[in-house]
């Protein structure tokens, strides 16, 4: 028998890539709903009863509303939604964190990450946890991603043929300018600052691929500590770990002709973290897919472990 899973909401993005990994396992039993029954609360309850995970990649009300659902106590739950990311009853879905990859095993709630929020912790927690960068340090960051970043709605809007008539889709836009980001809550509470940061985003008109780049000033750190001392920490917390990779100190071989190419790891479930600078200034940048380690690859390294089997099954 085969495991039964359900993604409640598998036509949007992040569900149909979900739906795209899971038809490569042999041992997974998809449970489908009747296209027309898909919002009918009686008929999403009996397949998220009978799953033995169900995934939801949904709105955060519509999350609120499958978990209230769920009655099943064998049903484990994994959410991509917002809605439950700081919640300590739910395992935040980010097994590269120390601890946490044990906590995701045992759980019967999960939390997939926010896109920016996984290259965003990915470069600080493991400084905060070093001591080089205080818990108080006035953070700032900003991100570049593709526009499937922003679900089916900004895909329609990019791909569409009045595109090229929306001259200023064109260029790159920065947006979330109030600080109100919906990603900033778990960015401060998972990366261990007492702030919240100071987080701008910047979607641009490619498909997708995402950077996060973190900069910081080494006389506001802990120990003076250098751009050198921020690579070695980076080095020894992910030493061994199969998707996330710290690149050569200062890696120019990396970039083209100076730029970096933020979609080399499109289709992958990789991240990858550059250390840039001199001796007072620096930056942490991460590179990932923003489909893949920021949202369904992710999910499908979650589920491999609830399921106690290689996280990287399905994935290399």
């Amino acid at each position: 028998m085969g495991i039964k899973i359900f993604v409640d909401g598998r036509e949007g993005t992040t569900g149909l890539k979900i739906h795209h990994y899971l038809s490569g396992f042999a041992d997974v039993e998809l449970l489908a709903i009747d296209p027309a029954l898909r919002k009918d609360a009686a008929a999403r309850s009996r397949l998220l009863n009978a799953a033995d995970i169900a995934i939801l990649c949904l709105p955060d009300a519509a999350a609120r509303e499958s978990v209230a659902l769920v009655t099943n106590p064998a049903t484990r739950i994994m959410n991509a939604s917002t809605a439950f990311r700081t919640d300590p009853a739910w395992a935040y879905g980010l097994p590269e964190l120390h601890g946490q990859r044990e906590r995701i095993a045992s759980a019967a709630r999960v939390s997939v990450p926010g896109c920016h929020a996984t290259g965003f912790i990915a470069a600080l927690r493991p400084l905060v946890e070093a001591g080089i960068v205080p818990h108080d340090y006035p953070v700032t960051s900003y991100a570049v991603t593709g526009y499937t970043g922003g679900g089916k709605m900004r895909i329609t809007q990019y791909e569409s043929p009045a595109f090229a008539a929306a001259h200023q889709l064109q260029a790159p836009r920065h947006y979330a300018l109030l600080h109100d980001h919906k990603h900033i809550p778990e960015m401060r509470l998972y990366a261990g600052l007492s702030f919240d940061p100071s987080f701008t985003p910047v979607i641009a008109n490619y498909p997708q691929g995402s950077a996060v780049a973190v900069p910081l000033v080494s006389r506001l750190l802990g120990r003076n500590a250098s751009a050198k001392d921020a690579h070695e920490a980076l080095a020894a917390y992910y030493d061994g770990e199969p998707f996330i990779r710290v690149m050569p100190f200062d890696a120019a071989a990396e970039l083209d002709e100076g730029h970096f190419p933020i979609m080399a790891l499109n289709d992958t479930n990789r991240l990858e973290l550059f250390v840039f600078g001199g001796a007072d200034r620096f930056t942490i940048l991460s590179r990932f897919d923003n489909l893949g380690k920021g949202a369904a690859g992710a999910a499908i390294q979650n589920m491999n472990l609830m399921l106690g089997r290689d996280e990287r099954t399905g994935l290399i």
